[in-house]
């Protein structure tokens, strides 16, 4: 079985952090999404955005970590938002009852 693989990139555009994430969300790579956004915390934004355009896969520690992270974050006066959400991440956070614990902005 190969490794999933996910690769971030930041930007700071104004006063949002973009991570930009392409690959999979699972358990295999959630802890590095974590690590990322606990790093972006230590001063934190008034958004961090994570632009979700390249994810092609995502199970249910994924799922979990978004949802910690969007406590997290909220916790640091902070605001997690998902952008480029693709349809079927959509549709599993409809399934999951999910999408209403997550900003999602359609951009």
């Amino acid at each position: 079985m190969d490794r999933a693989e996910l690769s971030i990139t930041l930007h700071r555009l104004g006063d949002e952090v973009v991570l930009r994430l392409a690959g999979e969300i699972d358990m295999m790579t959630a802890a590095q999404l974590s690590t990322i956004v606990d790093e972006v915390l230590t001063e934190p934004p008034p958004r961090i955005v994570l632009d979700l355009a390249a994810v092609t896969f995502c199970d249910s520690q994924g799922l979990g970590t978004l949802v910690v992270l969007s406590r997290k974050t909220s916790h640091s006066q902070s605001l997690l938002v998902l952008t480029n959400v693709a349809e079927f991440l959509r549709r599993v956070l409809d399934i999951t009852g999910l999408r209403s614990a997550l900003m999602i902005r359609d951009d």
